[in-house]
């Protein structure tokens, strides 16, 4: 079953959920970690690329999650919830959408901008293509430190949008005690629902 109409969510959305979860989480935790290592030690190039493999991976699965939910839209928000809740939870989704895009891309110009010309090879098999980086930020070095300065503070914010989304989660479990939470984690449905 692809979709639960119990529920709102099917077997696909919540795939893509906890998968996409972990591996951005990961990642977030991964690229600090790189960030401590120095640069000249050929053990932190192969993790680098392991890093981009694993971005590319999060941009591919980003677009198809994007496309399964244009056709399979997801369920509405609790009747109970205040306006301004709705529309925070909307900006949140929006922001986090934005943002599971906006890493990868802003890496892939970083990578592509540096004047080191380091090639990205998804997993040492697929070489992957340099993006073409506007001339009017700059020289390469300027180009990079630009992506370099979007791509930090994009995790950072990344980081803070999935705080605040895990504690709505946990706000509408234990405090409102609504299905918004178990309709994400199982396709069973819920006891109002029986």
């Amino acid at each position: 079953m692809l979709r639960n109409t119990s529920t709102g969510y099917g077997q696909i959305a919540i795939f893509f959920h906890w998968t996409m979860a972990l591996l951005i989480i990961g990642m977030l935790a991964f690229g600090l970690y790189l960030t401590t290592l120095p640069q000249t030690d050929p053990a932190t190039f192969q993790l680098f690329q392991l890093h981009k493999s694993i971005g590319f991976v999060v941009l591919t699965l980003g677009v198809l999650r994007l496309v399964w939910r244009l056709f399979n839209p997801s369920p509405k928000l609790p009747e109970g919830m205040h306006p301004l809740e709705k529309i925070g939870a909307h900006l949140g989704h929006v922001g986090l959408y934005a943002l599971i895009f906006a890493m990868p891309i802003t890496g892939w110009f970083m990578v592509s901008a540096s004047p080191w010309g380091i090639p990205t090879i998804l997993f040492n098999v697929q070489p992957v293509p340099h993006l073409p980086v506007p001339e009017m930020l700059g020289s390469k070095e300027q180009a990079e430190s630009f992506f370099k300065l979007l791509h930090q503070y994009g995790a950072y914010l990344l980081i803070a949008l999935i705080v605040v989304h895990v504690a709505a989660a946990l706000k509408h479990h234990f405090i409102a005690r609504d299905d918004t939470l178990k309709r994400m984690v199982s396709t069973a449905p819920a006891k109002n629902d029986t």
